[in-house]
């Protein structure tokens, strides 16, 4: 493997522009953006040639998903066993048992995610290490204009849209709340990965019409001590879905991977 990491980056959105502007800019030593892939066209503007996906694995030796878990189940596999890498920010594709299971066997290609708009992972894997945890907990709370689903019926969109204070949505464990808000629960899976375990994991989803600030408070506790991390980001103003923090969480885990040192990992 070359010593500069090739990237293809999937998705120009409010995650991809700025993880594509940074690389550009050669923001990330080690690592280079060599095209962009995106089914919409890009024009002239975009800092990397457009390519399809074949076109990129001919090229890249790293993907960075930055465009939704449909990504990652119709392109994981493909990307793995042509010998790239694959990045994966939409890590709520991972909650499918079997998609994970083959992403793991497919080679010669490795698979990473990055943690997101969550802090405190590294420590949850430390701490599975000396057993089991007996309770993990997730609240996320965000605006409820971001939390509407096709799925859901006039009656809960109409709470939804109606609400004065914070109410909850939905609530159940770390497989199922991903699939039922693909765009704004990928920390409920960045945490169940973190832990191990998609069902230890119990989630609530609240909307809130006040909330400036998307949070996510993790709760876990066990034999060997007991774990709470609050964080409250800003959402992207392009996409309020997401937290402006996530597109710097992909630009940390991609300098890790290009093998900058000095860091904690």
């Amino acid at each position: 493997m070359s010593t500069v990491r090739k990237v293809g980056l999937v998705g120009w959105g409010a995650i991809g522009r700025v993880v594509g502007t940074a690389l550009a800019e050669q923001q990330v030593p080690g690592a280079e953006l060599t095209c962009i892939i995106d089914n919409r066209p890009l024009g002239d503007t975009a800092p990397a040639p457009q390519r399809t996906f074949d076109e990129a694995l001919e090229c890249c030796d790293l993907i960075v998903e930055a465009a939704g878990q449909g990504v990652v189940r119709e392109w994981g596999e493909r990307v793995l066993a042509s010998g790239t890498d694959l990045l994966v920010a939409s890590t709520g594709a991972l909650t499918d048992d079997d998609l994970s299971k083959r992403l793991l066997a497919t080679g010669p290609g490795r698979v990473y995610f990055t943690g997101g708009a969550v802090g405190g992972l590294d420590l949850l894997q430390a701490v599975r290490s000396l057993g089991p945890l007996d309770e993990v907990r997730l609240t996320t709370t965000k605006l409820p204009s971001t939390l509407e689903q096709p799925w859901m019926d006039e009656e809960l969109l109409s709470k939804l849209r109606t609400a004065t204070g914070p109410v909850e949505v939905m609530s159940g464990t770390a497989r199922d709340i991903p699939v039922k808000f693909p765009k704004s629960t990928n920390v409920a899976a960045s945490v169940a990965l973190a832990v191990g375990d998609l069902d230890a994991v119990r989630v609530r989803v609240v909307a809130d019409p006040g909330a400036r600030h998307t949070r996510h408070v993790v709760e876990a506790s066990g034999a060997h001590g007991a774990y709470r991390f609050d964080v409250a980001h800003l959402p992207d103003p392009g996409n309020p879905a997401t937290s402006q923090v996530v597109p710097y969480a992909v630009l940390r885990s991609l300098a890790a991977l290009a093998g900058r040192t000095g860091q904690i990992l």
